[in-house]
């Protein structure tokens, strides 16, 4: 038998195994966000892992509309969207998403925060404007 094509594979469900933890990049209420690498190419991600357990309907209902929202858009000013995939028998969501490698803007604004350092205007007119272009 021929080993599958290149589609074939794509076709194929993503797993958990399918990527190698880096580390932890970040905690929320519901989620934990890691670093991680793509063991088939390499590629460098970070992926969500929403527990959907203790969630209310509404609550798993937003998080499911979140992945939609996310895999309909396509915006240099927001984070890519990759693919999203269940695991622990539907007790957790997964988002695969682009790895920001500076973090995002609150990290930003924390870091600045703790060295007491401002952003520079032009850094602020950037991510002002980056940010009603994204909206």
């Amino acid at each position: 038998m021929s080993s599958p094509t290149h589609a074939q594979k794509q076709a194929q469900s993503t797993t958990i195994n399918d990527f190698l933890i880096v580390n932890k990049i970040g905690t929320g209420s519901y989620s934990e966000v890691f670093k991680v690498q793509r063991k088939s190419d390499g590629h460098v991600y970070a992926l969500k892992k929403v527990s959907l357990e203790n969630l209310s309907q509404k609550e798993r209902e937003n998080a499911l509309n979140e992945v939609r929202i996310l895999a309909s858009i396509k915006n240099e000013n927001i984070i890519g969207y990759k693919e999203s995939f269940v695991i622990d028998n539907g007790k957790t969501l997964c988002i695969v998403m682009d790895y920001a490698p500076d973090g995002d803007l609150y990290q930003a604004i924390c870091r600045n925060k703790k060295s007491r350092s401002y952003f520079p205007e032009e850094q602020v007119w950037r991510i002002l404007i980056g940010s009603v272009q994204a909206l």
